[in-house]
């Protein structure tokens, strides 16, 4: 992969020109919160005008501060007693019928947020009986009871994402582990074998091609059913820079070599996110 930094070229820049107040609104009034709108995501426009989005449980403040992320790391609230229900009336009233639910690490709770993910998934599929419902959890510090308790609320899909690459963990994802997350993935497939395990990584923070191609490869040892690889986009002056933007004929090899594999689906762009498309990644595979 080229080193050398350049100005943000034309395939990542996003479409804009769509008009999202009246998803905002209704986020607004139903007190939710969207990983789309704190990570500052791309999509968003694009997302906000199906209307789809990723919720965000346990508030806006995380416990870490990686890189790259733009989620204000500060001193957590409590935890509010009355999100599962408020975020499966906002489902309700969006009409979805996919949902995501995400959050910040909440590393000063004593199970890292996983019983307000069992409520949440719980709230949704009263409100909502056939939806199909997705979690893309923190690592829990590798409680697996943590997981055991997000798993037990049957999530369809659950994702944690490995970010980026086992040697940029130290600059990019401090206080996380990659051994550790790889772990987790590969538990949540033995615990949950009804539900899918996913995972995003990010490329142009300095990896190497053949540093993605043996992340990929570990995803697969642990049985990782699907991917999804896009391009870092530096939110901010504070955040971690952009070594590379990655060409799109890159990205498209490595989704067939991702393919190749064993993974079930591969989603590569410049512009593709953890959560983005997320509904037709389970129908391609699923059928339904």
């Amino acid at each position: 992969m080229n080193r050398k930094t350049m100005r943000l070229p034309a395939w990542v820049r996003s479409r804009h020109g769509f008009n999202t107040h009246a998803a905002r609104q209704t986020l607004r009034n139903h007190r939710v919160m969207t990983v789309c709108e704190e990570a500052r995501c791309p999509n968003r426009p694009s997302c906000f005008s199906r209307p789809t989005a990723a919720f965000l449980i346990l508030g806006p403040n995380c416990t870490r501060r990686c890189s790259f992320c733009s989620v204000a790391s500060d001193i957590p609230g409590a935890v509010d007693a009355h999100e599962p229900e408020n975020i499966a009336t906002a489902a309700k009233t969006f009409g979805l019928t996919h949902i995501v639910i995400t959050s910040v690490t909440r590393d000063d709770l004593e199970d890292g947020g996983a019983t307000q993910f069992n409520r949440t998934v719980q709230a949704v599929r009263r409100a909502i009986p056939g939806a199909r419902i997705e979690v893309l959890t923190p690592d829990f510090s590798g409680n697996i009871d943590a997981l055991r308790t997000v798993l037990d609320a049957g999530p369809d899909v659950f994702n944690h994402n490995l970010e980026t690459i086992a040697r940029l963990y130290p600059s990019v994802r401090p206080g996380a582990d990659y051994e550790r997350s790889l772990r987790l993935l590969e538990l949540a497939g033995e615990m949950a074998t009804s539900a899918y395990v996913k995972s995003g990584i990010m490329l142009g923070l300095g990896e190497t091609y053949d540093e993605v191609l043996e992340l990929l490869k570990n995803l697969r040892k642990v049985k990782c059913d699907f991917v999804t690889i896009g391009q870092y986009l530096r939110p901010g002056k504070a955040n971690h820079p952009v070594v590379e933007y990655v060409r799109p004929e890159v990205f498209d090899d490595l989704r067939a070599r991702a393919v190749e594999m064993g993974f079930a689906y591969a989603a590569s762009g410049p512009l593709v996110r953890s959560s983005m498309n997320a509904d037709e990644m389970f129908r391609t595979v699923h059928g339904t």
